[in-house]
C-alpha cells in the first residue's frame, strides 16, 4: 500500500491543520495568514498531483483509483478551491472566525478529492459525508444573517436525506453482489443473472444519492438557496467543487454496469432531463443574480449528466465529461468572482450600468455568462459541444436535442442581466468593490474563459488520455 499514492491528499490535511492551528495563535488582524498557507497546500497538492499523470491503477487494496479521471479531476478542483480562497480574505476580514474559514474549505475540498478517487462504496460514501459537513458550515458561516442560517440548514436537511438514501442504495448493492469495491462489483454485475429490480432499486438509489453533491433532481433543492445565501467565496466553491467530485464518482459507478445489464441508463438520462430543464426554467425570472446563478449551476448539472449516460457507450464519454466540467468551473467561478468584487451585490436592477462604472468587471461577468451559454470561442462553447457530440456518439441524441433546446433557452435569462449592464443606468453609481485579492480573481476569471476556450483543441487532447478504472 504505497503512502505516495495519497501524498496529495496527506498534504492538504497537514495544511488544513496548520491552518488551524495558526488561526488559533494569531491575532484578528493576521488571520489571512490562513489564506497564504492554503494557497501554498494546495500548489504542493497539485504538484504531487500532477506527479500522477499517466498512473493507472488500483491501490489501498483496490479502495483508491490512480487513473486519468481521478488526476484531471482532482487538478480542477485543487486550482478551483485556491481561485475560492483567493475570493476570501477580504470578504471575511471583519470575520472573528477568518482564519478557521480555510481549515474548513481544505477539508470540503479534501472530501471532493476522495469522491473523484473512490474505487469502492464505503469510499464513496466516506467522500460524500466529508464534503457534506464542511459543506454545511461553509453554507451556514454567516451566523448573524437570516439567508446564511436559512441555507446551510436547506443544505443540511436535503443532504441528510440524501445520505440516508445513499446509504440505503449501498446496502442494497452490497447485499445482492457481495462486496464493495468496485473492481468486484464490476464483474458481479456483468455475471448471467445479475440483474434484478433489487439491484436496480439499489443502483438508482446510489445515484440518487450522488445527484445530491451534483445539485441534481431530485436533490437539487438547496443548490440556489446556498449560491443566495452563503458567504460568496463559499458559494462559488459549493456550487463547483463537490459537483466535479461526485460526476467523476457517478461517471465511475455507471460504467460498472453493463449497458444490457440493467437499465440504469435510462435512469440517469431521465434525471439530466429533469435537471437541465427545471433549473432553466426556474432561472428565467430571477431577480437575484446569485440565485440565477443557483439555479444555473443546477441545470449545468443537467447537462454533466449527458457524459456519465453515455459512459462506457461512446469512448469520448469521460473526456467529454472532464472536458466540460473545467468549463463549468471556469465560468462559474468567474462570475461569482464578479459578485464577490461587487462586495455581494445581487439584485438585478443593481446591475444596470455596470459596463459604464465598472467596465473590467462587467466584461468578465458577460464572458462567464456566454461560456456558461455555450458561446464560442469561450471555454464553455467546447465543453459543451464535445459533450453533445459524445451524446450522439452513445446513441442518445434525442437527449442531445434536449440538451440544446435548454441551452437555447437558457440565454434568454443571463441576457436579463446582461441587458441592463450594457444599455441601462445612465446616471449609475460607481459601486464600491473589495479591493486587490477580489480584483486579481476578475482577471484571471476573465482571461480563463477566452484563453481555455482557444487553447480548447490540444486541452482535448490531454483530456483523451483520460481513463477510467473499475
Amino acid at each position: 500500500m504505497p503512502v505516495g499514492d495519497i501524498l496529495p491528499e496527506i498534504a492538504l490535511i497537514l495544511t488544513a491543520v496548520a491552518v488551524l492551528l495558526t488561526a488559533s495563535f494569531t491575532p484578528h488582524r493576521l488571520q489571512w495568514i490562513g489564506a497564504v498557507l492554503a494557497l501554498i497546500g494546495l500548489a504542493v497538492a497539485a504538484a504531487l498531483t500532477a506527479g500522477q499523470i499517466g498512473a493507472h491503477r488500483l491501490t489501498f487494496s483496490g479502495t483508491w483509483a490512480l487513473d486519468g479521471a481521478s488526476t484531471y479531476g482532482r487538478l480542477v478542483i485543487l486550482a478551483a478551491t485556491a481561485f475560492c480562497v483567493v475570493l476570501t480574505p477580504r470578504w471575511l476580514a471583519d470575520d472573528k472566525r477568518h482564519g478557521e474559514y480555510y481549515a474548513i474549505l481544505l477539508f470540503s475540498a479534501l472530501g471532493a478529492l476522495v469522491l473523484a478517487a473512490a474505487a469502492d462504496l464505503l469510499e464513496l460514501v466516506m467522500g460524500v459525508l466529508l464534503s457534506s459537513v464542511t459543506g454545511y458550515t461553509l453554507a451556514a458561516w454567516h451566523r448573524d444573517w437570516a439567508l446564511s442560517v436559512e441555507a446551510g440548514m436547506k443544505y443540511f436537511l436535503v443532504g441528510a436525506l440524501a445520505n440516508v438514501i445513499l446509504l440505503i442504495g449501498v446496502t442494497l448493492m452490497t447485499g445482492m453482489l457481495g462486496g464493495f469495491g468496485f473492481a468486484d462489483l464490476a464483474p458481479a454485475l456483468a455475471a448471467p443473472g445479475a440483474a434484478s429490480p433489487l439491484l436496480l432499486l439499489g443502483v438508482a438509489l446510489v445515484v440518487i444519492g450522488l445527484s445530491f453533491k451534483l445539485g441534481a433532481v431530485p436533490a437539487h433543492a438547496w443548490m440556489p438557496d446556498v449560491a443566495e445565501g452563503a458567504p460568496a467565496p463559499a458559494a462559488a466553491f459549493l456550487t463547483v467543487v463537490p459537483k466535479i467530485g461526485a460526476a467523476i464518482a457517478l461517471a465511475r459507478l455507471v460504467s460498472l454496469v453493463p449497458p444490457d445489464a440493467l437499465a440504469i441508463r435510462p435512469v440517469v438520462a431521465v434525471i439530466s432531463v429533469a435537471t437541465m430543464t427545471l433549473g432553466n426554467l426556474a432561472a428565467l425570472w430571477q431577480d437575484d443574480v446569485r440565485r440565477l446563478i443557483g439555479w444555473s449551476s443546477v441545470s449545468q448539472s443537467g447537462y454533466a449528466l449527458m457524459a456519465v449516460v453515455v459512459v462506457s457507450l461512446s469512448g469520448g464519454a469521460v473526456s467529454a465529461l472532464l472536458a466540460f466540467l473545467t468549463a463549468y468551473a471556469v465560468g462559474n467561478l468567474a462570475a461569482f468572482a464578479v459578485v464577490t468584487h461587487l462586495r455581494g451585490r445581487t439584485d438585478r436592477a443593481h446591475y444596470a450600468g455596470l459596463a459604464r462604472t465598472r467596465p473590467v468587471a462587467a466584461t468578465v461577468l458577460i464572458l462567464a455568462f456566454l461560456s456558461l451559454v455555450g458561446i464560442p470561442p469561450l471555454v464553455g462553447f467546447f465543453g459543451k459541444l464535445t459533450l453533445f457530440l459524445t451524446t450522439i456518439d452513445g446513441g442518445y441524441a434525442w437527449l442531445a436535442a434536449v440538451a440544446v433546446a435548454n441551452t437555447v433557452a437558457s440565454l434568454f435569462y443571463y441576457l436579463r442581466v446582461v441587458g441592463p449592464m450594457v444599455f441601462e443606468g445612465d446616471d449609475a453609481r460607481r459601486p464600491a468593490v473589495l479591493g486587490r485579492w477580489t480584483a486579481v480573481a476578475v482577471l484571471t476569471g476573465g482571461v480563463l474563459t477566452v484563453a481555455l476556450g482557444l487553447a480548447a483543441e490540444p486541452g482535448l487532447a490531454a483530456f483523451g488520455a483520460a481513463r477510467l478504472l473499475p
